[in-house]
């Protein structure tokens, strides 16, 4: 690993400070945003076409960009992973976890998940984008695809909360914070 100042080799994975030119390098968690589509009471999963994870169930979602408020980057990641503009109707909540494995000398890429709840248009036609995802497919809570969900570590916990969330209503709700100021 090297410095991205510098370019000098790091001695070690960060937390570091180069030797060279005392820049400190951090390995924090990197923002994404996930949106919990509903249309029916089914939730909308796509089948990942790319790594890591590749073939399994999803919700659309990815990172954010630099200055992008993790509100932006759900709505922005379904209409580019499934052409759907959807409605944020509230925050479900964040997880921590792994994007991938690490290769040897790099570190490992954590991530810090948001996930909010949204709905669409009842004539919204979903337009799968290949290069994100093979399909998309609604289910019923009932017939979740438990074993087959991609980042099993958070996925699994935050679509035990989305459930308990839908099943009590609580799917709308007051959002964290003014997008006006984040735009």
């Amino acid at each position: 690993m090297f410095c991205s100042a510098c370019g000098s080799a790091l001695p070690e994975l960060p937390p570091v400070r180069c030797p060279r030119c005392s820049i400190e390098h951090w390995a924090n968690a990197k923002p994404c945003a996930g949106v919990l589509i509903v249309r029916a009471g089914a939730l909308l999963l796509q089948q990942r076409s790319i790594e890591p994870w590749s073939g399994r169930w999803d919700v659309p979602g990815g990172f954010c960009e630099a200055d992008e408020h993790p509100i932006v980057a759900a709505q922005r990641e379904a209409r580019e992973e499934l052409g759907l503009v959807v409605e944020i109707t509230g925050f479900l909540g964040m997880w921590i976890d792994r994007y991938g494995s690490a290769e040897p000398g790099h570190p490992t890429v954590y991530t810090l998940n948001s996930y909010y709840h949204a709905r669409i248009s009842d004539d919204a036609e979903i337009v799968v984008d290949p290069s994100e995802a093979s399909v998309a497919r609604w289910f019923a809570p009932a017939e979740l695809p438990w074993t087959e969900l991609s980042f099993p570590d958070h996925t699994v916990p935050m679509l035990r909360a989305w459930h308990e969330a839908s099943t009590s209503g609580a799917t709308i709700s007051a959002l964290p914070d003014d997008l006006r100021s984040a735009r």
